[in-house]
């Protein structure tokens, strides 16, 4: 049986961390109300439909502002995705000579950014260890800061082992030095609440696709309340439908850095996204849904399959991303017979976060990762232990 068969009814999709499935209702009935009833550029026109498209993208904005602790919706910079997002924060902060900081758990989002621009002799980086837990030390941040230091990132939530880092204590340090942090909150928006004011954030990267909901290409850059964004150079130039009278790049926000036309119509389901976690109960019930599912998983797994290994430990998974290997069995087989055999979608390797799985020990190798999400059940759960334990009996 192929897992296309099985995709109907039968299947079971642990792959939240890279894009969450199935979307909510929410989701597709606000992207087909834009696509059949609005459809008109936003800030271009002065008709009804632009006005409307408009509309549309400040209540995403004003949605997550809120979410986020920012009192100006207008520092709600709209972006493809997280990875376009980081690129802004990281290639349109850092100049010639500057030293800018991340830790071994970051994902290549935030990892190739950083080494191109040092490839090109423009910057000095350093990467600061995490233990082998996984988390970064508040200290080892303050002790990597010299006065050149420009830029910490961040990666709030690992990708690969959920586990999350002390943003406030580590943004306390860089409000001392005076020093920018970029946090690259890829796995935890929508799963850990977060204030960019009271956690010391200057800049957060988001993407729209995960634990929010929404449909892939959305996503934005957070610049906090405090953070001077004439600092911020723009990634892209072009149409912003404002100024359009001057060849120069507006220097107000958001137009500075939204050259183009949006993707209203994936905002729009966004916006749905944002409103259906709303309803269901908020963020802390995401947390406790994505925890009680991790626990259920650890213990049902250690208790029917001998072989397997796990890297941490679930009282610190906080996302709901979990680990592991079967002994003598390479991660990518396991998960090809998972989704071939019992219809079950898992992600095998290294995640993009090759320094990750070196801090922790798993690679080259890399691992099998669960992902759960809000529509995920323990039912699903025991169908996934039935089969890895047959699978490891090999």
């Amino acid at each position: 049986m192929t897992s296309s068969s099985l995709r109907n009814d039968n299947l079971i999709y642990f792959d939240n961390a890279a894009t969450s499935f199935p979307k909510p209702p929410t989701v597709m009935e606000e992207m087909m109300k834009f696509m059949k009833s609005i459809g008109g550029n936003p800030s271009r026109s002065a008709h009804s439909m632009s006005v409307e498209a408009s509309n549309i993208v400040f209540e995403a904005r004003t949605k997550l502002a809120e979410l986020f602790g920012v009192k100006n919706p207008m520092r709600v910079i709209m972006c493809f995705n997280a990875t376009d997002a980081l690129n802004l924060a990281i290639q349109g902060l850092l100049t010639e000579g500057d030293h800018a900081i991340m830790t071994s758990m970051e994902h290549n989002s935030v990892a190739r950014p950083l080494k191109e621009l040092e490839k090109r002799n423009k910057i000095k980086i350093t990467v600061v260890k995490a233990s082998n837990k996984g988390i970064v030390a508040s200290e080892d941040i303050a002790r990597a800061i010299i006065d050149t230091t420009k830029l910490v990132v961040v990666n709030h939530g690992s990708n690969v082992f959920g586990v999350v880092q002390q943003i406030e204590e580590i943004g306390k340090v860089c409000r001392t030095a005076n020093v920018p942090l970029l946090v690259d909150a890829s796995q935890t928006a929508g799963v850990i609440p977060i204030d960019v004011g009271s956690d010391n954030i200057d800049l957060l990267a988001f993407t729209g696709h995960k634990a929010l909901g929404g449909p892939p290409g959305t996503g934005g850059l957070i610049i906090s309340d405090n953070f001077d964004h004439s600092t911020l150079r723009p990634l892209r130039f072009g149409g912003t439908g404002s100024y359009s009278d001057k060849t120069y790049q507006p220097t107000f926000i958001p137009d500075m850095f939204e050259s183009g036309t949006l993707n209203t119509v994936g905002i729009a389901g966004l916006l749905g996204g944002i409103d259906f976690l709303e309803k269901y109960g908020g963020i802390q019930k995401v947390y406790a849904h994505k925890k009680k599912l991790t626990k259920y998983f650890y213990n049902a797994a250690r208790d029917n399959i001998r072989k397997i290994k796990f890297y941490i430990e679930p009282e610190i998974c906080e996302t709901g991303v979990v680990s592991f290997n079967i002994e003598g069995m390479e991660p990518s087989l396991v998960a090809q017979k998972l989704s071939d055999e019992y219809g079950i979608m898992a992600r095998a390797g290294l995640h993009c976060a090759p320094m990750a799985h070196q801090t922790m020990g798993t690679f080259p190798r890399g691992t099998l990762r669960f992902s759960f999400g809000i529509f995920n059940t323990e039912k699903e759960i025991d169908r996934a232990v039935d089969a890895l334990a047959t699978i490891s009996k090999g």
